[in-house]
């Protein structure tokens, strides 16, 4: 925690009480940041000003771009469509090895950010004919104000909101914020309490506790993300730990991205992840009896492409964010056997393609 001016025109936030000893307790996430007056929690964006919490990034962004959906990853969710990403700055974990690094941890964004509020953000979004809204680049738990706010404006849009996720959240907040959320990629970052606490600072269990939630008590289609880092979370033993966990709790239909780690902020001295741990890793993942299974990152053609899970065939091919093979039925069902494939898909692929658009809002 920091203490630190505050201006006086914050956003009021939710999710916080106080306490006996005259601080006020943040209960967004499982930090529970208690606060003296001046103070920010951790994530360095919420903040008690004077009696109560405010959230310094309301309205304010550290960019926004058009990106094609499978960037997020979501690979069965309108595919080839675009979406309009942004983020805001900070965040709640402490990843040693995040590679938005510049955003997350920033404490000094305020004079770099794009001013936007939720209806510029929606109209932007329909006027660049972008199907869906993305909160991403840091986690928008800390920034659930703004974001839910923002998913509502996209709603009455005829837009659909996407959340980019750890999945660091407390229950009460996390079922306002993910009840207007339509899909959601959760980084499952590894699966032992040490790596979480030593390499992220938080702990396993209040993201497991999310992805069962989001797949059992709501209707948010679901994928889940994994940074696979050589010597760190890549063994297969604790690849196939998670994968069984995964078909056991979350069921086999969730799509499942392993995706490769680049060396940055505090772990230059980590090699890239190989092609063949992401190979490794899907088998793994296969065989734990997952259904799909991708890989990210690294160019791999067989770990981008959809395959019935019924009778093999490849119902959806890819060339990183680009799709180059579609055959679903309108109605989402493989044309060979008729089975139906889980996720949300229109009569057609998108064609957006793996362009990148950075585009102004609010000037």
């Amino acid at each position: 925690m920091t203490t630190t001016r505050i201006p006086q025109s914050e956003h009021p936030a939710h999710y916080w009480h106080a306490l006996d000893d005259g601080r006020i307790q943040c209960d967004l996430c499982p930090r529970e940041c208690r606060l003296h007056d001046g103070q920010r929690g951790f994530c360095f964006v919420r903040a008690r000003q004077s009696d109560h919490m405010v959230l310094t990034t309301y309205g304010r962004s550290s960019g926004f771009c058009i990106d094609p959906i499978e960037k997020k990853p979501l690979n069965h969710f309108y595919p080839g469509t675009s979406v309009l990403s942004f983020g805001t700055a900070g965040c709640n974990l402490g990843c040693k090895f995040c590679q938005n690094w510049d955003i997350s941890k920033s404490t000094e964004m305020d004079r770099l950010m794009d001013a936007a509020g939720p209806d510029d953000i929606a109209e932007a979004a329909r006027r660049w004919n972008a199907g869906s809204i993305a909160f991403t680049y840091n986690d928008p738990v800390i920034f659930a104000e703004y974001a839910i706010d923002v998913a509502r404006a996209a709603h009455e849009h005829g837009l659909r909101s996407v959340a980019v996720t750890a999945g660091y959240i407390q229950p009460e907040a996390r079922a306002d914020f993910f009840s207007v959320m339509d899909a959601a990629n959760v980084d499952l970052k590894g699966f032992t309490e040490d790596f979480y606490w030593h390499t992220t600072g938080g702990h396993l269990r209040p993201v497991l506790d999310t992805l069962t939630y989001l797949r059992h008590q709501t209707p948010v289609w679901l994928e889940i993300t994994t940074l696979l880092i050589p010597g760190h979370n890549d063994s297969s033993e604790e690849i196939r730990r998670m994968c069984e966990w995964v078909v056991a709790e979350l069921g086999a239909d969730v799509p499942h991205h392993f995706s490769a780690f680049h060396p940055d902020y505090r772990m230059l001295d980590v090699p890239p992840t190989p092609l063949e741990t992401l190979r490794r890793a899907r088998e793994i993942g296969l065989e734990a009896g997952e259904h799909f299974v991708y890989t990210g990152n690294l160019t791999n053609r067989s770990g981008e492409i959809t395959h019935c899970p019924g009778c093999g065939t490849a119902v959806i091919e890819r060339n990183r964010y680009e799709i180059t093979g579609y055959r679903l039925t309108p109605d989402g069902h493989c044309p060979r056997c008729g089975l139906t494939i889980p996720g949300h898909f229109g009569p057609e692929a998108g064609h957006f393609g793996a362009r990148r658009i950075p585009i102004l809002i609010g000037r």
